[in-house]
């Protein structure tokens, strides 16, 4: 009974093909062409290596990114530069108003609050950097305003807020821009390549493993961002598209967790309650590095047998702003690949 319908159907497609084939040669040639090119295309990447770079918010992946740029295509021309101009005076007003907004909470809030109270007469500097850092769209920096910013930037209570920047959401790039705020402001200011890397636009979608461990993520105030790269971590290798999947894990940011590892107990993030720091300095350094390398080395394992030679598993300590690190450790990447396809063919 099911099959007169189903022949039916069949006929009428047939029929109609019929009748039109003249009047679609045309297309059908075109489509033709699509589909060789397809193929084509497809034969090509089957011999290019492809990197996903995944990783919680402000990791460092469009860091990442503009070094690649900058390392192996042709870097930033003139056009480009100039296009970052508004996103750094952007950078540096949102900046601005995080320091001015922080100290307000922290002066109500905390115990010692008198040491987050801005001076009286950079008060209504402040609410007035406050409410332009509020718009949506900034004002160009000018001298005058620059001069303002670095004045509230001098005040002893918003210094005291930015060692607190982990709890504020504070960029990464506060304090390079702060100190350059007189370059900046010039009527004639083209961004350096180095302004370029520092410079913070917020990006979505797929584009690392970060290094925070006491920081909280932008995207969720509530949530550590290792706890966020930890699951985010999980989750990828138990993926069926990536179960032949090599990965490379980038503990970005080194030279921020250098510093905090000595004044921040790695013990904050949950992750790591288990941890016991053993010395101070570069030893402690050394030893904290290590001890977070393990856990994801752990995690990694849970779900891959460890000795698979399709699925080649590396991590690195990187630093984005660091462009003869980025470089080295891309070398060492290519190296990686370039061993996995040896083994793949055999000759390993």
């Amino acid at each position: 009974m099911l099959a007169v319908p189903i022949i039916d159907i069949m006929g009428l497609l047939c029929s109609r093909q019929k009748r039109y084939s003249e009047a679609d040669t045309e297309e059908n040639v075109q489509a033709a062409e699509i589909e060789k090119r397809i193929a084509q295309e497809t034969k090509a990447e089957k011999h290019i290596h492809k990197l996903l770079l995944l990783g919680a918010g402000e990791s460092g992946k469009s860091t990442i990114f503009k070094q690649i740029k900058l390392l192996f295509q042709t870097g930033f021309d003139e056009a480009e530069l100039r296009s970052y101009t508004s996103v750094i005076h952007a950078n540096v007003y949102q900046t601005i108003k995080i320091l001015h907004d922080g100290s307000r909470e922290l002066a109500q809030n905390e115990a010692d609050s008198l040491k987050y109270v801005i001076s009286p007469e950079n008060k209504e500097i402040g609410e007035k950097l406050s409410e332009i850092g509020s718009r949506l769209d900034y004002p160009c920096l000018t001298k005058e305003f620059a001069q303002d910013i670095e004045t509230l930037w001098r005040d002893p209570a918003i210094q005291e807020t930015y060692s607190r920047g982990n709890e504020l959401q504070v960029p990464d790039c506060a304090h390079y821009f702060m100190e350059n705020l007189q370059r900046l402001s010039d009527v004639n200011y083209i961004p350096t390549k180095e302004d370029v890397l520092y410079a913070r636009v917020r990006t979505t979608g797929v584009v690392e493993i970060q290094f925070r461990y006491d920081q909280m993520l932008f995207e969720d105030e509530n949530k550590n961002r290792m706890m966020e790269t930890k699951e985010l971590f999980d989750w990828v290798l138990k993926q069926p598209c990536f179960e032949k999947t090599s990965f490379m894990l980038f503990l970005n940011k080194f030279d921020i967790f250098e510093k905090k590892v000595l004044k921040v107990p790695l013990n904050v993030c949950e992750w790591f309650k288990d941890y016991q720091p053993l010395s101070t300095g570069k030893q402690e350094i050394e030893h904290a590095y290590e001890f977070v390398k393990k856990k994801f080395e752990e995690l990694y394992f849970q779900s891959t047998a460890p000795h698979r030679v399709d699925r080649v598993f590396k991590i690195y300590r990187t630093t984005a702003l660091d462009q003869k690190l980025v470089k080295k450790t891309f070398k060492l990447v290519d190296e990686s690949l370039r061993r996995r396809n040896l083994i793949e063919a055999g000759l390993l």
